[in-house]
């Protein structure tokens, strides 16, 4: 359970957010634009891609890679960003259901297996995640409704605690063949930007502490380490658009360092845990500060 000091950081952002994002929805729609590489990159990189950021904005802008890259990957790339941006286009308009649910996974994984694209898995279809047997395929319809209808039935639940719950009940499930965690990465953005915040990116640097988060609720169905992690990620989220919102100078932290006189790595610890108004973009960490008159 999120204290209620992160709850308060929270509200306070998107309160102020709510409120400078007015007139703003061109820049808004620039910033989820330029996310989509950075994001495809991660989410793929987490599912053991070997695309860099760098390729997967290459292969997005149908530019030649500098090597010779699997059609595989370069299909996992172009049809995961054609989904991110499918789902931020019809904000507000997106409808949660197995039939829904169904609909971009045939999306994500359309040319690559055809075979399971859109379908759930089917009798004899087992999968083991790490040591975690997932459920018997003839259980998956039930276990999803259910796990849809827990989410839009608790009305009381803090936001951010259901849709972690959520998320670890759709791994634990792992309802396809291949794509579940794409897929369980989407659900997350879609009941974000629903919620009328911000979409997130799983990083692949937070990979080792995003897969505890999954084992933990496997064996004890304990949620306080993803609800951590999504505090994290949104917060990050928040001040990466508050800072071009507010016009702020955006500057690498590194640079905010040698001019304030802290170290760098005092900084980068600071940002790791949202204790100063830091974000990333492309990997690197930066902050907006006041432009000099």
């Amino acid at each position: 359970m999120l204290l209620p000091a992160a709850r308060k950081q929270i509200a306070d952002l998107k309160a102020e957010y709510d409120q400078l994002k007015k007139g703003k929805d061109a820049l808004l729609r620039m910033i989820d634009d330029a996310e989509i590489p950075e994001g495809v990159y991660n989410s793929n990189a987490i599912e053991n891609s070997t695309l860099s950021l760098q390729e997967t904005e290459q292969i997005l802008l149908e530019m030649e890679v500098s090597r010779k890259v699997s059609l595989r990957e370069v299909f996992e790339a172009k049809n995961l960003a054609r989904v991110t941006d499918y789902i931020r286009q019809k904000k507000g308009h997106l409808h949660f259901s197995l039939d829904f649910i169904l609909f971009l996974h045939h999306m994500l994984i359309s040319g690559i297996s055809d075979e399971i694209a859109g379908r759930f898995r089917q009798e004899n279809e087992y999968v083991k995640v790490g040591n975690h047997i997932a459920p018997a395929p003839e259980h998956v319809d039930a276990l999803l409704e259910k796990n849809i209808s827990d989410y839009q039935d608790d009305l009381n639940g803090y936001f951010l605690e259901k849709i972690a719950r959520f998320h670890l009940q759709f791994e634990h499930i792992h309802p396809f063949n291949d794509g579940n965690g794409r897929i369980g990465r989407i659900l997350t953005n879609i009941q974000l930007i629903e919620l009328g915040l911000p979409p997130i990116i799983f990083r692949d640097k937070e990979k080792k502490e995003y897969y505890q988060a999954l084992k933990e609720y496997d064996q004890s169905r304990k949620t306080k380490r993803l609800e951590d992690l999504l505090w994290l990620l949104l917060m990050e989220s928040f001040h990466k658009r508050l800072a071009y919102l507010k016009a702020l100078n955006i500057i690498p932290l590194t640079q905010l360092s040698e001019t304030i006189g802290k170290s760098k790595q005092t900084l980068l610890n600071a940002a790791k845990r949202q204790s100063i108004e830091a974000f990333r973009e492309k990997g690197m960490w930066k902050i907006g500060v006041a432009m000099k008159k």
